[in-house]
C-alpha cells in the first residue's frame, strides 16, 4: 500500500530552520486548501494513474491536513479555509456537507464548490445547512463552449454573485484563459465583478495565476482600488512575482494560501522565457509538469518552496513582522471570522 503520510528529510529540517530564522511567525492560516474524501465521488470513481490525489489515497481530509500541517510546521498553531476539489465527478452537496464537518468557525473555515447551473436558492440552502461562508466557482463547470472562451461572467451567473453580495459572501475566483491575469477581458471582468457587487468579497486566487513575473506586472492596479479585491498565494514560489504583489497590492487584502495537498509534494515551479512548469521529484501530472526521474536534485516540498520565497519577497518589500504576521495569519482569519459572524455563525 502506498504511504501517503509527509516525512521530512535532513534538507528539509534545515531548510525549516532556515525559514524560522527568516521570521516564519508562530501561527499560519492556509486560506486555499482543497479538504475532501473519497465519499464526496461516486462509488467505483478512480483517478488516473498520474493524478495526484493518487498520492495522498484519492482523498485529502482534515486529518491528513492536520497531520501533514504537524509535520511540516513544527511548533506552529494552523488554521485553513477550505473547500473541496472542483471535478466534474465531484457531488457538490456532498463535499459542502464534509467541509462543513472539518469546519469549527474558530481556526477553520468553509466554502461550497458551486456550477452556474446551481440556483442562488440551492446555493444559499448549502450555504447555510453547512455554516459555511462563502463559495468557490471553476472554469470546468462551465459547459458547452470552448474553454478559452469562458470569461468570469460565464462561471458566476448574475443571480449567484447578486446573493454574495447580500450576504457578504467570500467567492473564491481561479480566473480563466491561458494569459490569466494579463488577459484583458480578465482585467475587465475582475474590476467589474468587484465594483457590481461591492459587498462580496472576492478573492483572486494564485495572485490571479501569475506565476511568472511578466504576467503580474502593470495588471494588479484596476483590482487593487476595489477594496472587496483580494489575493491569495497559493502555489506561487516565484519571488519576483510576490515581491510585486506585495509592492503594488494592499498588503492588509493579500493571504496566504498553499493549494494543498499538491503543497505536500516535492517540487518548484520555475520561470522560463515568460512561462512556467512545475519541476518535480515525484511522477504526478499537475500543470505543465517536468519530471526528475533519476532524483538529480533532492527537491522540497511546494509549500516550503512558498515560505522561502514569501519571506524573501517579504524582506525586500520592507515588511514589518507585523506585516508579515497579517499575512500569514491575521489578513485572512480576520476576513473569515468576520463573515462568519456576519451570517450569523457561531463557533
Amino acid at each position: 500500500m502506498q504511504d501517503i503520510s509527509v516525512s521530512l528529510t535532513a534538507r528539509d529540517r534545515a531548510l525549516f530552520g532556515r525559514l524560522v530564522a527568516a521570521g516564519l511567525p508562530e501561527r499560519i492560516f492556509d486560506a486555499h486548501v482543497h479538504v475532501f474524501e473519497r465519499a464526496c465521488f461516486p462509488p467505483g470513481f478512480g483517478w488516473p494513474p498520474r493524478e495526484c490525489y493518487n498520492r495522498f489515497g484519492g482523498q485529502h481530509t482534515l486529518e491528513q491536513f492536520l497531520d501533514a500541517t504537524q509535520v511540516v510546521l513544527p511548533g506552529r498553531t494552523t488554521g485553513m479555509l477550505s473547500f473541496g476539489t472542483p471535478h466534474s465527478h465531484c457531488d457538490r452537496a456532498a463535499a459542502a456537507r464534509y467541509t462543513g464537518s472539518s469546519s469549527d468557525q474558530r481556526m477553520r473555515f468553509g466554502l461550497a464548490l458551486v456550477a452556474p447551473e446551481d440556483t442562488a436558492a440551492e446555493l444559499e440552502q448549502r450555504l447555510r445547512a453547512n455554516r459555511l461562508i462563502g463559495y468557490k466557482p471553476y472554469r470546468s463547470y462551465v459547459t458547452g463552449m470552448d474553454a478559452e472562451a469562458v470569461r468570469i461572467p460565464h462561471m458566476l451567473p448574475a443571480a449567484q454573485m447578486a446573493l454574495a453580495d447580500a450576504l457578504g459572501l467570500v467567492v473564491m475566483l481561479h480566473i480563466p484563459r491561458e494569459s490569466r491575469l494579463a488577459d484583458p477581458d480578465n482585467q475587465r471582468d475582475m474590476v467589474e465583478i468587484c465594483q457590481r457587487y461591492p459587498r462580496a468579497q472576492i478573492i483572486f486566487a494564485h495572485v490571479g495565476r501569475a506565476y511568472w513575473y511578466r504576467n503580474v506586472v502593470g495588471n494588479l492596479d484596476g483590482i487593487a482600488r476595489c477594496p472587496n479585491a483580494w489575493l491569495d498565494t497559493a502555489m506561487v514560489n516565484h519571488t519576483d512575482v510576490l515581491h510585486y504583489a506585495f509592492t503594488h497590492f494592499p498588503r492588509e487584502r493579500i493571504l496566504f494560501g498553499s493549494d494543498a495537498p499538491i503543497a505536500w509534494l516535492r517540487g518548484k515551479s520555475v520561470e522560463i522565457n515568460d512561462q512556467y512548469a512545475y519541476l518535480m521529484a515525484e511522477p504526478y501530472a499537475i500543470g505543465s509538469a517536468l519530471h526528475d526521474p533519476a532524483s538529480t536534485v533532492e527537491f522540497t516540498f511546494f509549500y516550503y518552496e512558498m515560505l522561502a520565497a514569501t519571506l524573501e519577497a517579504a524582506r525586500r518589500a520592507g515588511w514589518t513582522a507585523a506585516d508579515v504576521e497579517g499575512f500569514f495569519w491575521g489578513n485572512a482569519h480576520g476576513l473569515c471570522a468576520r463573515v462568519a459572524a456576519a451570517l450569523g455563525i457561531t463557533p
